[in-house]
């Protein structure tokens, strides 16, 4: 394969297409506001976004395989509740309710892969059923009731810097090369494409499906009780509303960041510009003055005219091919 043959196919896959409205959107809309390109603007939308990139790092692999977990906010506020709520009222240590929300949260992944994988139900229904189920034992544990007055260490994941940047951003940086890596250079993400590609097939080749697919339900599981500690850790509280529509966010930036809804393909990479794309289009549409109707069916067009202009421009390549 030549150079020139490469650089087309980079530029005109969805992550190549997905740089380039990142970039031009930087641009536009630092041209209509003098507040968007500054320091303290660049890193507070930073730590907004971290929750549903650290979640979208797992929900890349899920899709992949043709799967769906609509459960990720719920375990979101289920672990946040389960946290606030053994600390305050069980008197436990922070230390071990932190540890005890991101394990209810693991748990809670781990079943929905369990009944996936061992009894057979459709992931769309299984986790639309613990969507429901999660979000009501976090109503049960919460009473309508918040937690807070958390001693001020905790915070300082969620409101503290480390060389400059924001806590969960470091964290967040890791996770993305770790899950980047294990897609792209390892056996076990060669089993994700497989599955996600024809699993019946991917079964008869040895590839283990059922232990592939119960762990990465498992870690979607643990990513959503992570980003629940540091979600609590940066506004103080937990509610049991949290995370509600998290998992339609997390979502669009994986579909919009390449990834098949029908399975067999995706990146993290593009998982990760889909994650910027939109957190940069809501605040850049917010500063330079459109109000937040106006802005979700922005986001929604662009989410829309991105996908149709990659599935043209494959379907071209395609012709020629």
């Amino acid at each position: 394969m030549t150079w020139q043959t490469r650089l087309r196919n980079a530029f005109t896959s969805q992550e190549g297409i997905l740089f380039i409205i990142t970039i031009l959107a930087v641009l536009l809309i630092s041209l209509q506001t003098d507040r968007f390109l500054t320091v303290n603007n660049l890193l507070s939308q930073a730590r907004l976004m971290i929750e549903v990139a650290l979640i979208a790092l797992p929900m890349t692999y899920i899709i992949i395989t043709g799967g769906i977990d609509l459960s990720v906010g719920s375990i979101f506020g289920l672990s946040a509740i389960v946290l606030g709520f053994v600390w305050q009222d069980g008197g436990w240590p922070l230390e071990l309710a932190i540890i005890l929300g991101i394990v209810v949260a693991t748990v809670a992944g781990f079943i929905n892969g369990a009944f996936i994988v061992w009894i057979g139900v459709p992931p769309l229904i299984m986790t639309l059923a613990t969507l429901a189920l999660y979000r009501g034992l976090a109503l049960g544990i919460s009473e309508a009731r918040s937690a807070s007055g958390f001693p001020s260490w905790f915070f300082e994941i969620g409101a503290g810097n480390t060389l400059g940047l924001p806590n969960q951003l470091w964290i967040f940086i890791i996770a993305a090369v770790f899950f980047g890596v294990v897609l792209s250079r390892t056996v076990f993400g060669r089993w994700i494409y497989a599955i996600g590609n024809n699993e019946v097939g991917a079964r008869f080749a040895g590839v283990p499906v059922a232990w592939a697919k119960l762990t990465i339900y498992t870690l979607s599981g643990f990513m959503a009780g992570l980003a629940a500690w540091i979600f609590t850790a940066r506004i103080s509280t937990t509610r049991s509303d949290m995370g509600s529509g998290l998992e339609l966010n997390v979502i669009a930036a994986v579909v919009l960041g390449g990834t098949s809804i029908f399975g067999g393909s995706g990146s993290i990479f593009g998982t990760v510009l889909g994650v910027v794309l939109i957190q940069i289009l809501r605040n850049g549409l917010s500063l330079a003055g459109m109000k937040g109707d106006a802005t979700i069916v922005a986001i929604g067009t662009i989410l829309i005219l991105s996908v149709l202009l990659n599935s043209f421009i494959q379907r071209r390549l395609s012709s020629r091919g």
